[in-house]
């Protein structure tokens, strides 16, 4: 008999959708990873990374996930990858509470930003700019069956006098 795309596998949740060890693994190398960019030594893989603080969309709760990021005029560049055929955690949260949202890069305090997920040529700069800085990550983009979601994350203005 033969199972559709969505059904589930032994362990009760959709193919493509972490197990439970996998979810702890990766909240432990997330917790590790963060301890290190607050020291001030944020990079990994040759990529420069901050910790994206968002709300849980269900629990409400903080969330903390170090991410990669690419320099933009208007802010930081972040590209919601995540592996797998569904965008990460983060991504929903920080759709569900986009007024919530706090970066924190290497050595500093948190600062609030605004997410904004860039589309059509937005996004096509953005990614080329990406892609060129960090080519793995458009080889897992050709290999995946959705398209990434890059998203800008842009301070707050200072008022000019």
């Amino acid at each position: 008999m033969a199972r559709n795309q969505h059904a589930e596998n032994r362990e009760g949740r959709k193919p493509g959708t972490p197990g439970t060890f996998s979810r702890w693994t990766q909240r432990k190398m997330n917790a590790r990873t963060n301890r290190k960019i607050r020291r001030g030594r944020g990079k990994l893989m040759g990529m420069e990374l901050l910790i994206l603080n968002t709300t849980g969309r269900r629990s409400g709760q903080p969330r903390e996930t170090p991410v990669a990021w690419f320099p933009d005029e208007d802010g930081w560049l972040i590209v919601a990858s995540g592996g797998g055929s569904q965008h990460p955690d983060w991504h929903a949260n920080l759709r569900a509470h986009p007024d919530r949202v706090t970066v924190e890069l290497p050595g500093r305090d948190p600062l609030p930003v605004t997410p904004h997920q860039l589309n059509g040529a937005d996004r096509e700069q953005a990614w080329q700019r990406i892609a060129a800085a960090q080519p793995r990550i458009a080889k897992y983009q050709s290999k995946s069956d959705r398209e990434y979601p890059v998203i800008r994350l842009s301070p707050p203005r200072v008022p000019r006098r």
